[in-house]
């Protein structure tokens, strides 16, 4: 696995603050996937390219913090999407750039940090997203966390969507079209039992 240039140190944080409504409600980032929560299959791929990694949730806390790694909630209350939890993870962040990964995806690329980072920075960017050939994967980002401010700012107006907010921002979109099959996520049981068939035909 690609860990992250060590000049541009990065914060991790995998989001699993979110409801799960149609998953039933269940908190998702603990749902047995191959027989391990799933936030631990995105977590082993994810740690590896990071400086410090952290998790983003809002119930469970002891069950997350089981894996070793510091467990954040939102710091504005109401369930308030995938950013709020980008805004938690920026206001623990020991470092200058935080990128986030859904808690639902278990084959986070082994080179997403690195590729993100390029990408931002051959731009000079404020953000960097990952696009699988036919549209953008918002989740997939990697942001300065000196956007910090303005993200809690827009949250407190009314913002939500992520579209919304990188439209304040330059933003860079790196090309992930070789392998689309990474940002797979689960979202219902039916899509649980396709991957996990996946990761068992990968594990044999």
């Amino acid at each position: 696995m690609t860990a992250a240039p060590a000049s541009h140190p990065v914060t991790g944080v995998i989001l699993a603050g979110g409801r799960a409504t149609r998953m039933g409600g269940v908190d998702k980032g603990l749902i047995t996937l191959a027989g391990r929560a799933m936030v631990a299959h995105v977590s082993e791929r994810l740690e590896p390219q990071v400086d410090e990694l952290l998790i983003n949730a809002n119930r469970s806390a002891n069950e997350y913090a089981a894996l070793d790694f510091p467990v954040v909630g939102d710091t504005l209350a109401g369930f308030l999407g995938p950013l709020a939890g980008v805004l938690a993870a920026m206001t623990a962040a020991r470092h200058p750039l935080v990128v986030s990964v859904p808690c639902d995806s278990p084959f986070v690329p082994d080179d997403l940090v690195e590729r993100l980072n390029s990408g931002l920075e051959a731009a000079h960017a404020d953000l960097a997203v990952a696009h699988d050939g036919e549209r953008r994967q918002p989740v997939f980002m990697l942001a300065r966390t000196a956007l910090r401010d303005d993200l809690e700012a827009w949250l407190q107006n009314g913002g939500r969507k992520l579209e919304l907010w990188f439209a304040r921002h330059t933003v860079a979109d790196v090309d992930f079209s070789d392998s689309p099959e990474a940002f797979l996520n689960i979202n219902t049981p039916d899509e649980r039992a396709a991957i996990e068939a996946r990761l068992g035909e990968a594990g044999s």
